[in-house]
């Protein structure tokens, strides 16, 4: 049985869609938090388990007769991200798991900038620890990310953001076949085999880049505006946000312009035996879906 953990999630449930496309349902199991809202899953015939990273005696339920596992790296901050993800890897090898699977990211490093890529770097450094064959997912940067930034841009006209660099946006779609097609272990799986390479979409933009695609597709232009970290951090907490998810965005930016994302590689478009995802044309895609975009284009 292939177990997908974080089955109703962004990535999660693109993955499962990819796999269920690949193997019958009755072989394909999920683990999520709340088994209610997987429902529709199981009236497809996957197996529904409850599983929290937190508690581990749930995992080792969810997991149960796995041959393979996917674990997708916990939505938790700071170190209690690292010891749930641990957690999962060690509950499939304590299942008899033959492969463990993890979405990891291009850019973990435990000296990064930004602090997600601490995390994706411990467990990948356990992952490889435990003794079973294992595949690191190294997936580019969110290209839904930008989404995030874009109500400013389209009401007003200015993309006002800290100094950035480039970045290998990359679309959830594409990651997720990539991760179905490693975790039914199909023919190009062998490309996948321990950390991969960068899995990332050709072309990489940064913000100014970024800024000129919001403009083309509203039909009007956008300018973009640097600002300091502290105008940035001063800006965004007055707006609402927390002063610490202000700093921990800050370290996106930061870690951008040290090059951290600026890499692209071809190995997802290899594997998927066809172009990628293009940055441009996802971002263009939600300029097109943002309510801002009709009444001032």
């Amino acid at each position: 049985m292939l177990v997908i953990t974080g089955a109703t999630g962004q990535l999660g449930s693109r993955v499962v869609e990819q796999v269920l496309a690949r193997v019958p349902a009755d072989t394909v199991g999920v683990s999520v938090r709340d088994p209610a809202v997987a429902a529709h899953l199981a009236e497809r015939g996957v197996r529904v388990r409850a599983g929290d990273f937190t508690e581990p005696a749930s995992l080792r339920r969810a997991f149960e007769g796995a041959s393979r596992v996917l674990v997708v790296s916990a939505a938790i901050r700071g170190d209690g991200a690292v010891a749930a993800n641990l957690a999962a890897i060690d509950a499939a090898r304590e299942c008899g798991a033959e492969r463990v699977l993890y979405t990891s990211h291009q850019a973990a490093s435990p000296t990064s900038q930004f602090l997600p890529q601490h995390t994706h770097a411990a467990t990948e450094d356990h992952l490889a620890s435990v003794g079973l064959p294992f595949t690191a997912l190294r997936n580019g940067f969110y290209v839904s990310t930008v989404e995030h930034y874009l109500g400013a841009a389209v009401e007003t006209g200015v993309l006002e953001l800290p100094e950035d660099g480039p970045f290998s946006w990359t679309h959830h779609d594409d990651l997720a076949e990539a991760a179905a097609i490693a975790l039914v272990g199909a023919d190009d799986a062998r490309l996948l085999d321990g950390v991969t390479p960068p899995l990332t979409a050709p072309e990489l933009l940064d913000f100014a880049a970024v800024a000129e695609v919001v403009g083309e597709a509203l039909g009007r232009p956008v300018a973009h505006a640097v600002v300091s970290d502290e105008a940035w951090k001063a800006a965004a907490v007055e707006r609402g946000m927390p002063a610490f998810a202000a700093d921990f965005t800050l370290g996106l930016f930061r870690a951008a312009r040290a090059g951290e994302f600026a890499v692209a590689d071809p190995t997802l478009e290899t594997v998927l035996r066809r172009p990628a995802t293009t940055a441009r044309s996802a971002i263009a895609a939600m300029v097109s879906r943002h309510p801002g975009a009709a009444t001032r284009g």
